[in-house]
């Protein structure tokens, strides 16, 4: 029986690692499905969520305590953003058309039967911003008046007429009604790191300033109290890290709750007041907390190391809702019960058949640049990395670039991990998450010295024992994609191969013909036409295409309004002239990056193709 048994488990293990050891086609990685942005009925009884089953983010509802999710919409676009109606007769979610992000308002009812599309303007954008108690009337802002421009709207949902409550020449929107409907928080984005406050008063038509203030400061997930008296808030007011923070619109006056050097990054209360629910970033990391504000007592409903985030409330507050996601583990939704004190699983999103365990965990590491700054990268390595000879490595960098590389479930890093590259994602300067003055060492005429850190990145990849040194790639979308054309204009000779994804290629081309309300927002990032236009043109790669040496492969979506098409037309035709090595892939039904499976399968599977014959010189 003994000699039975260590059979039958060495068979197991056998096939074990076969199925470790298999190689899966990119496109079976990209069927690897997630789950997210759950939103609870106010009787508890059902959960709606967003899941690209079917291809693309498409909204769903389950029974919170387990049983078959329901499908009840059916579009070829991805839906963004979805709301319970206060009486949980409806679902509103927002959904624009190919990428174009002209995002427009729908209401549908939670068993699929009717759908009411509410906005019918395809070249404006809207914005939800919040229920009325009554279940009929709604918040938006919307920039149908001036398109650099977003006013804030009330609409009735029986009529869907919409009446502009607030006009002013700035980027609006509102986190939603004070409970005593009296209320409306108004927020005008100066920049993307600055921003003001509004408190609406409907009884008089008038808005008040709320946060005067000096230097940059961020308000973000506004919390109304139950009594109205106030709201929680995220800031970094007067601070380097965004904390919780209470603002009392008696005496307007913000009082800090904390002093911690990281970031908060998402909050919301109960609506009886007993819990409030944050996520703290630790390095990259989402670490959901909860603090009963009755007791003072500090929760730690998730000990899990990953990311939360979505955060969600049930109607009597014993409920939380989130989504949960780590570099192993796709993206699913969880339900935290506070009286149980456990969490479960609402949804179970399917890995398409790859196990598990083949993916693989990031090192969190630092590595000194130019100027002796410590730059945090998470570096994943191959299961078999060292056993035959060093590796090749993808270099990625994020987009933003106010933004953070996250140890989020990464399909295409697992991909390219599972095929024998390492990758190494860094957050360079300029990204978010370690504070208000790393995210400013980049700003206009420091933009070289984030190309510095990239530079860095690569010696010491150079240096380090597993990698390849003559096999490193440049890899990014957004601004990592001009990161990516950057590196290859400005240091030539440290590539093997690049892939730039929707990225831009010359800055005054991009700000002239980006969306007109984002304008302003980039060019205080960048530069600004009317009086930095030799610093955009000296950090522009378009100027240095005769540098390049790197094969390089372009991705790029037709209907992109932050990044538009010309910018990798620029590239493809400039490198092609000199008689580089270039391939483009032009998507007519995408926008910012591929959101469209059969897409996705298409340009990521010639991403591979590209790699394998530069790189590892497969024919």
């Amino acid at each position: 029986m003994l000699r039975k048994i260590c059979a039958a488990s060495l068979i197991l293990l056998l096939a074990f690692s076969l199925a470790l050891a298999e190689d899966y086609p990119f496109s079976q990685y990209l069927n690897i499905k997630s789950a997210s942005a759950p939103a609870l009925s106010p009787d508890g009884g059902q959960v709606a969520f967003l899941t690209n089953i079917t291809g693309t983010r498409q909204i769903w509802v389950v029974d919170p305590q387990g049983g078959c999710p329901q499908q009840i919409t059916f579009y070829p676009n991805t839906i963004n953003d979805i709301f319970w109606s206060p009486d949980g007769k409806w679902i509103l979610f927002e959904m624009d058309k190919d990428g174009n992000e002209k995002f427009q308002l729908y209401l549908v009812s939670p068993d699929g039967s009717h759908t009411i599309q509410l906005t019918d303007k395809p070249n404006v954008i809207h914005s939800f911003g919040g229920w009325l108690k009554d279940g009929h009337n709604l918040a938006f802002s919307s920039n149908e008046r001036n398109e650099a421009y977003f006013d804030i709207y009330i609409m009735d949902i029986r009529t869907k007429q919409s009446k502009m409550v607030y006009q002013k020449d700035a980027l609006l929107e509102t986190y939603g009604f004070s409970p005593d409907q009296k209320h409306l928080i108004i927020k005008e984005n100066i920049t993307n790191l600055n921003a003001n406050l509004y408190l609406f008063d409907f009884a008089t038509s008038t808005a008040k300033l709320l946060t005067l203030h000096q230097g940059d400061a961020v308000y973000d997930y506004i919390s109304w109290t139950p009594d109205s008296r106030g709201f929680y808030l995220c800031s970094d007011q007067n601070r380097d890290f965004v904390n919780l923070a209470f603002y009392d619109i008696k005496t307007r006056k913000l009082k800090y709750i904390e002093n911690q050097k990281r970031d908060i990054e998402e909050l919301t209360i109960s609506k009886d007041g007993r819990y409030l629910a944050y996520v703290e970033n630790d390095n990259g990391y989402g670490v959901l907390k909860v603090k009963n504000l009755k007791t003072e007592e500090d929760l730690a409903p998730l000990a899990l190391r990953g990311i939360a985030t979505n955060l969600e409330f049930s109607e009597d507050g014993n409920k939380l809702a989130y989504t949960y996601v780590s570099p192993t583990s796709n993206a699913d939704v969880r339900l935290y019960d506070f009286k149980e004190n456990r969490a479960t699983q609402v949804t179970n999103s399917t890995k398409a058949g790859i196990p598990q365990e083949s993916f693989m965990e990031p090192n969190l590491i630092k590595y000194k640049s130019f100027d002796g700054l410590e730059i945090p990268a998470f570096l994943y390595l191959p299961k078999e990395a060292g056993k035959n000879g060093k590796v090749p490595v993808i270099l990625s960098v994020h987009g933003g670039p106010e933004a953070q590389e996250r140890p989020f479930f990464a399909i295409v890093f697992q991909y390219f991990i599972s095929r024998g590259y390492a990758i190494f994602a860094p957050n360079i300067r300029g990204s978010t998450g370690y504070g208000k003055k790393y995210t400013h060492l980049d700003d206009i005429k420091l933009r070289g010295n984030a190309i510095k850190d990239v530079v860095y990145a690569a010696e010491y990849l150079k240096n380090y024992r597993l990698i390849d040194p003559d096999k490193i790639v440049i890899y990014g979308g957004s601004y990592g994609g001009y990161m990516t054309l950057a590196a290859i204009t400005f240091y030539p000779d440290l590539w093997a191969a690049a892939v730039d994804i929707v990225g831009i290629a010359n800055f005054e081309s991009f700000l002239q013909n980006t969306g007109v309300w984002r304008r302003k927002l980039r060019e205080a990032e960048y530069g600004y036409l009317d009086k930095d236009i030799q610093i955009l043109r000296k950090f522009s790669p378009i100027h240095y295409v005769d540098n390049i040496k790197t094969p390089l492969f372009v991705i790029q979506g037709a209907n992109d309004p932050r990044v538009p098409k010309s910018e990798a037309e620029q590239i493809v035709e400039s490198v092609k002239a000199k008689g580089g090595i270039v391939e483009y892939l032009l998507f007519e039904d995408e926008g910012h990056g591929l959101s469209k499976l059969p897409n996705r399968i298409k340009g990521y599977s010639a991403i591979a193709d590209f790699l394998d014959k530069y790189v590892k010189g497969k024919p």
